[in-house]
């Protein structure tokens, strides 16, 4: 019994025969995934016309606008202009957490960029700029809890370190309390 699921599968496995009749003779299932593998290697290794413009050689690249590989890194610098922008607000007014997953983020992604095929060096440089601008919002926020309070760095990140440790905790003990207290608070 075959399932109503399977009847794509086989139209696209029969194939016309070559004679101009309108008979359609089976094709193996190994014939057909092998044909479909060989078409995708082909269509990655074209090679592109000698003489193309600046231009074209971007309109066909792997990483050109017409792919996520170009529009994502362009969204992303969103990030790094709204870190810059809070620049100018003052040190006490910042997210300790926020500016810490802008760090983390940026240094993992920086590294995933050069592992990924293609290898994507404009979304690269994007999250490097999103770690050094959360590195340089971190250091202001550690420099100012410092001069408030006339403790040394390292005291302020161990307390920081603390801090996230008993709010991590207290999420893990009792999820709905601590979903209802960032309601309460938000």
């Amino acid at each position: 019994m075959l399932g109503s699921n399977r009847l794509p599968f086989l139209r696209t496995a029969l194939r016309p025969v070559a004679r101009p009749s309108t008979q359609w003779q089976p094709c193996s299932i190994r014939t057909h995934l092998a044909r479909r593998r060989l078409q995708t290697i082909a269509e990655t290794n074209v090679e592109p016309p000698k003489n193309e413009t600046a231009f074209q050689k971007l309109w066909r690249s792997p990483v050109g606008p017409r792919t996520v590989h170009f529009w994502a890194p362009i969204m992303k610098w969103g990030l790094v202009l709204a870190g810059v922008a809070d620049l100018a607000r003052p040190a006490e007014n910042l997210s300790l957490q926020q500016n810490a997953a802008l760090v983390a983020t940026g240094a993992i992604w920086t590294r995933w960029c050069f592992i990924i095929k293609p290898k994507n060096l404009f979304l690269a440089t994007v999250n490097f700029f999103v770690f050094l601008t959360g590195t340089t919002q971190c250091t202001r926020i550690f420099l100012y809890h410092q001069s408030v309070k006339n403790s040394s760095f390292t005291d302020e990140a161990k307390k920081a370190v603390k801090d996230e440790k008993a709010t991590l905790k207290g999420i893990v003990e009792d999820p709905e309390g601590a979903v209802d207290k960032a309601k309460a608070t938000g």
